[in-house]
């Protein structure tokens, strides 16, 4: 979608009176990785603040290097240290609002890499209920996020870098 059309969009939905939460007031650059074991499942975790499962990630911080951002974020919230491959894509999906208790309804804006585990060990952290390796068929069974699933899809098909 073009800005001029979102930028209508939202305009529309504030005059109709659109619920607050579905609008953002803040955007943050986050980094998020697709992990791959050697039997071929994702890595996934199960995010603490909304129990929805979810590929891992989060927000770059200030003076930090891209890639060293997605590096951090995973062994984060997985324990697991990986190397940045290659970009997946780039997604930024006006409607993807993450809303917090704090206040902040952030834009999606995300870049996603493919990722090779280096080493760590796989645990849960304070930002997830749990982590796991899961196969691609048994995504349907999970309360699982539908940008992760599309972030999987654009990694199956192996093409170029996508911009959503």
């Amino acid at each position: 979608m073009v800005w001029r059309e979102y930028s209508q969009q939202h305009r529309e939905a504030v005059a109709a009176g659109a619920p607050e939460a579905k609008l953002a007031n803040s955007l943050v650059v986050g980094g998020s990785a697709i992990v791959v074991d050697d039997q071929g499942r994702f890595l996934l975790e199960r995010r603490r603040d909304n129990g929805k499962w979810g590929i891992p990630g989060g927000g770059m911080q200030i003076g930090e290097w891209f890639e060293d951002c997605v590096v951090r974020e995973i062994h984060e919230e997985t324990g697991l240290d990986v190397r940045v491959d290659r970009i997946v894509g780039v997604y930024s999906n006006p409607s993807h609002v993450m809303v917090y208790a704090d206040g902040e309804r952030r834009q999606e804006f995300t870049i996603c890499c493919a990722c090779t585990i280096v080493g760590g060990e796989l645990r849960a952290s304070e930002e997830s209920l749990d982590v796991a390796f899961v196969a691609f068929e048994d995504l349907d069974a999970l309360d699982f996020h539908e940008s992760g699933r599309q972030r999987i899809t654009d990694y199956l098909a192996g093409g170029p870098p996508v911009l959503r």
